[in-house]
């Protein structure tokens, strides 16, 4: 470390020097706590922030939107619903747009196509990103499989006899399951990514984050499915309808119970996440608009016993498509904020270091 701000620490070898941000002496004893005032280091912030834009946050929704469709359509299809073949349908194409829209945004964001490619060279277990490149590039050859399977029992491969046979003839089953484990990789692993650094915000919540962004994921493509059958207005897709609302119900309130847990775990750390503009998309925008009032709405009509009608089906689950982008919105921009913020930084490790001994 070096001067600033008039604060001064010593070099101790390869121990660890915990920084409070607490106001006291300037000297650090090896293995010691010190107590510092937080400052950054020549007005340069101590942790590099992400700059990450718009395309990110897509990149963010539509690889949870894919991961959590693919999922639904599995489930359907192995539990044998024979009534929710539209849901199956609908899941795998859903999975196939929001899987090819992915690494186009991925790559946007990177500026060059062969950057994406580079990450494919060799696979790094220990890297988050290698993992989610391979997880993302394995589950779109699955899911592309599943698809054309589809297509070719919809009839949308007749003018290729061949190609449609072989598609039917695919092993449907070993590529849902093999294709569901990728694609909850794919649906988590933004959350584990963000976890991974050294953002405080982020690093504190490694423990809900992950989980946090798949059931946004499985959540947003339950109402996504049950948003485009909602369209129809015929009464054939009642019984499907049905099953997503009841699970709809189940992740909301997982999701509810995760962010719900973020506040005692992050304690001041989660200022930037839970004030300002930030906090006000996420109580207001997620939590408020894109969770409780979709299952209030739905447990409304639960309790007196009628289904709900198809439009405030579609209200419900456009407010969780909307809850579900400004989440991942809220996460980013509140890591940036974190990032500037020097004396975060101090009390994550003063935290982080507390725990450790304790």
């Amino acid at each position: 470390m070096s001067r600033t701000k008039g604060n001064q620490s010593r070099g101790q070898g390869n121990t660890a020097t915990v920084i409070t941000p607490d106001q006291g002496g300037y000297m650090a004893g090896r293995g010691e706590r010190w107590t510092g005032k937080a400052s950054d280091y020549y007005n340069i912030p101590l942790v590099n922030k992400a700059h990450w834009s718009w395309e990110i946050v897509l990149y963010f929704f539509f690889g949870g939107l894919a991961g959590g469709s693919f999922l639904v359509s599995s489930i359907a299809s192995l539990l044998g619903f024979k009534k929710d073949e539209s849901v199956i349908r609908i899941g795998r194409y859903l999975s196939f747009v929001s899987v090819l829209i992915s690494p186009v945004l991925l790559i946007k964001d990177l500026g060059r196509p062969e950057r994406f490619i580079n990450m494919l060279r060799v696979l790094k277990l220990r890297s988050v990103m290698s993992i989610g490149s391979w997880a993302l590039s394995i589950f779109g050859l699955f899911c592309s499989l599943a698809t054309a399977h589809q297509a070719a029992k919809d009839g949308l491969l007749n003018w290729f006899p061949l190609m449609a046979r072989l598609m039917k003839a695919l092993p449907i089953k070993v590529i849902e399951i093999v294709g569901s484990l990728f694609g909850i990789v794919v649906a988590s692993y933004t959350g584990v990514l963000l976890a991974a650094t050294a953002v405080p915000v982020w690093a504190r919540a490694r423990n809900i984050i992950g989980p946090l962004f798949f059931t946004s994921g499985l959540s947003t493509a339950l109402a996504a499915i049950s948003c485009i059958l909602s369209l129809d207005s015929s009464n054939r897709h009642k019984n499907a309808l049905e099953r997503l609302e009841r699970a709809e119900i189940i992740a909301t309130m997982t999701e509810l119970g995760l962010i719900s847990a973020l506040a005692p775990t992050l304690g001041p750390l989660g200022k930037p996440l839970f004030r300002g503009r930030d906090g006000t998309l996420l109580l207001g925008g997620t939590v408020s608009s894109g969770l409780i009032a979709p299952l209030l709405l739905r447990l409304g009509w639960k309790i007196v016993c009628k289904s709900t009608p198809r439009e405030v089906n579609s209200v419900a689950s456009l407010l969780v498509l909307v809850g579900g982008l400004i989440l991942r919105y809220v996460w980013i921009d509140a890591g940036r904020r974190s990032a500037d913020d020097p004396q975060a930084t101090h009390e994550y490790n003063a935290i982080e270091w507390k725990e450790r001994k304790s």
